[in-house]
């Protein structure tokens, strides 16, 4: 059942990452809600290469949404991140973010939407990150907010959304059972966000009743900041 509230009919958006959990959700969503939808993922781009992100939107001649959610995490102490996997982490959760973006703003009509997929780890730290990862989502913040500044004038509207744990297979990966259920217990509403509960407000951030809203950074958590 389609109980989606905006109506995207006629917008073209891109998905960064766009294959499992919260992106993933986000194609679906879009899609249901009549939007043309295509992604970006590790089948048809490597996003941490400048070269292959070039040949992807070579064939692209308009989009009036970008979502950039895009990311991979390792639970490691510092003392355990090789400087090859610091690379990694940054070129893939922030470094594709700045250049996708860019790519994007050169065929983005004015009045497009951005939002950028950072972390509560980028806000506080991470009990299931490492610091590359944190590092990563502090500065997806930073960059959203000085874009935001440069398109203004364009009416273009980029904002930041700042999920807590959330259902996904990503969560999953790094946290054993009991490692989960503490973590739910330190969270305010008493358990981790459902996806959609993600989804819902990336999808009002690209409807026009945010178009007042840019630069801003909404937090999704539970209450844990």
């Amino acid at each position: 059942m389609n109980n989606i509230k905006w109506d995207f009919s006629g917008k073209v958006v891109l998905v960064v990452g766009d294959t499992r959990g919260i992106g993933k959700s986000v194609v679906e969503k879009f899609s249901l809600a009549g939007a043309d939808v295509f992604g970006i993922n590790s089948s048809n781009c490597d996003i941490s290469n400048k070269k292959d992100i070039d040949v992807y939107f070579e064939d692209l001649e308009s989009i009036d949404i970008l979502i950039n959610v895009a990311a991979v995490n390792y639970a490691k102490k510092i003392q355990n991140i090789s400087f090859e996997e610091w690379d990694e982490v940054l070129n893939t959760n922030l470094r594709s973010y700045f250049y996708i973006t860019k790519k994007v703003l050169e065929i983005m009509s004015d009045g497009g939407k951005i939002v950028n997929v950072s972390s509560i780890a980028g806000r506080h730290r991470s009990l299931t990150s490492g610091s590359h990862y944190t590092a990563s989502k502090a500065g997806i913040i930073g960059l959203t907010k000085q874009i935001a500044y440069e398109v203004s004038n364009r009416n273009i509207n980029v904002n930041c959304v700042c999920p807590s744990q959330t259902d996904t297979d990503m969560l999953k990966e790094s946290m054993t059972k009991e490692k989960l259920e503490y973590l739910e217990s330190t969270i305010p509403l008493g358990r981790i966000a459902k996806v959609e509960e993600q989804v819902y407000p990336i999808m009002f951030l690209c409807s026009d009743e945010a178009s007042y809203i840019t630069g801003t950074t909404l937090d999704i958590n539970g209450g844990q900041l």
